[in-house]
């Protein structure tokens, strides 16, 4: 069973110092998927040269905040980085407990006002 089946999209927020890369390859493939031209999506979605733009809640602008699980709402057209995380390995998130600790609350708090809205 693959945990990512399940996850809240931990990986999907934000933490200090930690940058998603996004290349032209990436940029193009969000474009094909939005029907909109390369800089459309700069324009809407990128924060600066190399990365997304983020929420209040440091979670990633592409992230559905009406969901508990499969949170990504551009998930076939996500970023290598995000195809390729956890790179092989365990997530971070169940083996350290500073990650988990720092990400938590935040899942908790978007998902919350999320439905409070409703």
């Amino acid at each position: 069973m693959n945990y990512c089946n399940y996850c809240p999209g931990y990986c999907c927020y934000r933490l200090k110092g930690s940058v998603l890369l996004i290349d032209s390859d990436d940029i193009n493939r969000l474009a094909r998927y939005f029907s909109i031209s390369d800089g459309e999506v700069r324009k809407r979605f990128m924060e600066n040269k190399n990365t997304f733009k983020v929420k209040e809640d440091g979670s990633c602008i592409l992230q559905s905040s009406n969901r508990m699980i499969k949170r990504c709402s551009v998930h076939t057209a996500r970023p290598k980085q995000c195809r390729k995380f956890p790179y092989d390995d365990t997530c971070p998130y169940l083996e350290r407990e500073d990650l988990l600790t720092a990400i938590q609350p935040r899942v908790e708090r978007s998902l919350r006002d999320s439905w409070l809205k409703k």
